[in-house]
């Protein structure tokens, strides 16, 4: 398996100097302690942290320049030079008196009108990106595995619990028996009970959400197919996975961190494999549709009001 705190060589731009705490916040888990260490000074200290040199970043820290080097690479930046412009930046920005940021592109002063617009490119480019990176290899193996399978179940906690919740009704709208497991004892205990012919999810933007990670553990070890849907494809979670569903890992911010920014990610390959999955069941999959919206059909009707 990656190390999931191996060096990493990032072909796109440095993330914009204002993401940067957010950027820590996210990749924190995946980190040593060491690392850990380094990327916390930067965010809480970006002025004092900019003074310094590799050497000098190493010894506030206790750790080493290579220690500072790698979490600099991690963090998105080519090397530690580049991660010093963007911490100067980042104090300028502060020290400025501008307003704000609410996110890496919006100011706590900018006009609704403006913020309906970036959100709605920042959505775009989420999902372009997503559909870009998604391996659809990986897709059309974990589509095979859910169209034949007895059961499946899936596992998520916070945020990415309610994309698990949208994927199991997804599927017993067209007939197959699903779960979504937002209690990690009940989730254990239900991957218990796998075997081969299942299939387990694990939906985690991090990659190393422990309450999701142990019960696709369980239903690895007993046997089952094991997808994982994570922006983090080196994160512990693919261990565990069968088939591996990449999504983007979009900026993030003091409030609009990674639970709200990944979901659109985690919609978009939650639709992609349910529609896979609908194309391989057909036959079966379009009378339980349509039998499920006749059975709903009174439930969306007018009624009429009584005096």
């Amino acid at each position: 398996m990656t190390n999931p705190v191996k060096e990493i060589f990032s072909v796109e731009a440095p993330p914009a100097p204002a993401a940067l705490a957010a950027k820590v916040r996210t990749l924190a888990p995946s980190m040593t302690r060491s690392m850990q260490r380094v990327a916390e000074a930067v965010a809480d200290d970006p002025a004092g942290c900019a003074a310094l040199t590799v050497t000098g970043l190493a010894e506030l820290t206790g750790t080493s320049e290579a220690t500072v080097v790698r979490t600099a690479r991690l963090l998105g930046y080519p090397g530690y030079r580049d991660l010093r412009l963007a911490l100067a930046g980042l104090a300028a920005h502060q020290q400025s008196g501008r307003a704000p940021a609410v996110t890496a592109d919006i100011a706590v002063d900018d006009p609704i009108a403006d913020v309906v617009a970036k959100l709605a490119y920042d959505e775009q480019q989420t999902l372009a990106d997503t559909a870009a990176g998604l391996d659809t290899v990986q897709l059309g193996a974990a589509v095979t595995a859910a169209a034949t399978a007895r059961r499946i179940d899936i596992y998520g906690a916070g945020a990415s619990s309610l994309v698990g919740m949208d994927l199991a009704q997804k599927l017993l709208r067209i007939g197959l028996i699903a779960h979504a497991h937002t209690d990690p004892h009940l989730a254990v205990t239900n991957a218990v009970q796998l075997r081969s012919g299942d299939v387990a999810i694990a939906i985690t933007h991090s990659g190393s959400t422990g309450d999701v990670i142990e019960p696709l553990r369980v239903a690895f070890d007993r046997g089952a197919t094991t997808v994982a849907i994570t922006g983090r494809p080196d994160g512990p979670v693919s261990q565990y996975a069968d088939h591996v569903l990449t999504t983007s890992t979009a900026r993030e911010s003091e409030l609009r961190p990674a639970a709200m920014s990944s979901r659109t990610s985690q919609l978009l390959v939650v639709d992609c494999l349910f529609i896979g999955v609908a194309q391989r069941t057909y036959e079966t999959a379009a009378p339980a549709l349509a039998a499920s919206y006749e059975a709903l059909a009174h439930r969306h009707s007018p009624r009429t009001r009584t005096r």
